[in-house]
């Protein structure tokens, strides 16, 4: 990619990308529901199961609106689909969020049935993607400037 092209995001508010401002949201909430299921199998104390429970629900609400935003920015600017870390990136996403809704759904049922070990081993596979789905999106800002203002 040539410097001077603006690689710009479409989904922002006054200039500033909205992808990256709601990402943090779901990570922090797919990471905490991981430890509150761990809670749950050594402790088997209710509270953590309906930590989990709600985790996954916000981290999955956020996690739609993540994915709006990242799909505009994806769709709306045939630069960012150039990038070779972008199908990667919206691929892997998409399969956390995926994961991430059914674990909700596995979450529903009681608690010991609900955490172990499904729920525990949706929690891990999703916690596990979103590093490398992080990397590759940090790639596309720090590397290929999608995003950035010049």
């Amino acid at each position: 990619m040539q410097q001077d092209v603006h690689v710009h995001s479409t989904a922002q508010i006054t200039g500033h990308p909205i992808h990256p401002m709601l990402v943090p949201v779901p990570i922090v909430c797919f990471t905490g529901a991981l430890l509150t299921d761990i809670a749950y199998v050594v402790s088997a104390e209710i509270m953590w199961a309906n930590f989990s429970a709600w985790l996954l629900l916000v981290g999955v609400i956020f996690g739609v609106l993540v994915a709006i935003a990242g799909l505009i920015d994806f769709l709306g600017n045939r630069l960012v689909r150039a990038q070779p870390p972008a199908w990667p990136h919206l691929l892997g996403n998409a399969v956390a969020l995926v994961l991430a809704v059914i674990n909700v759904l596995i979450h529903t049922r009681d608690a010991w049935t609900s955490v172990w070990p499904t729920g525990l081993i949706l929690s891990v596979l999703t916690v596990l993607i979103l590093p490398v789905t992080g990397w590759l999106g940090w790639a596309m800002v720090y590397r290929h400037g999608v995003g950035v203002a010049r």
